[in-house]
């Protein structure tokens, strides 16, 4: 009996300041490889979607997930070759999935972000609560750790009671 072959997911984000001709042929050319060498199950477009994090200076990518058997490693091969010399190929990953794992959500397609964060901006830290001032009339509270000090001053010798002897060197 021989086992299925493995399910893999790949994960391609692609520079949406590239050409839509560069965008589509990159999308083809994994398509066909994929399809030349296993079968392709499943090919989502999720669309323009924000980076968690900048990658050469983007904030966001065209994302794109292919499912597909890979009935040889030479697939997986010349995929991870392809997609790494591609220009406008900014992130990709291929996993193997375990068996039983559940399927792909439907994502709708998102939008272009309407503003274009930088990676010191503060768009997407959210506010502080805002407490509210006490009156000026009453007493300004002091944070507990001051205070325990003040309270309890250490002698210059440290925090050695004067009741407990001490070892000295032998």
């Amino acid at each position: 009996m021989t086992l299925p072959a493995p399910t893999y997911d790949l994960v391609l984000l692609i520079d949406p300041k590239a050409e839509d001709a560069a965008r589509a042929k990159i999308v083809s050319d994994t398509r066909s490889a994929v399809e030349a060498g296993g079968e392709l199950l499943r090919h989502d477009d999720w669309g323009e979607r924000p980076l968690s994090y900048p990658i050469e200076k983007k904030t966001s990518a065209e994302y794109h997930l292919f499912q597909f058997h890979a009935g040889s490693p030479e697939l997986l091969n010349g995929l991870d070759r392809t997609l790494r010399i591609t220009d406008g190929v900014l992130r990709f990953r291929i996993i193997k999935l375990a068996p039983g794992v559940p399927d792909a959500p439907e994502m709708p397609a998102a939008s272009a972000p309407a503003v274009e964060q930088t990676p010191d901006s503060s768009a997407s830290i959210p506010a502080p609560e805002v407490q509210a001032e006490a009156p000026a009339d009453a007493p300004a509270e002091a944070p507990d750790a001051p205070a325990a000090a003040a309270q309890a001053p250490e002698d210059e010798g440290g925090s050695e009671s004067p009741d407990v002897p001490v070892a000295g060197p032998a």
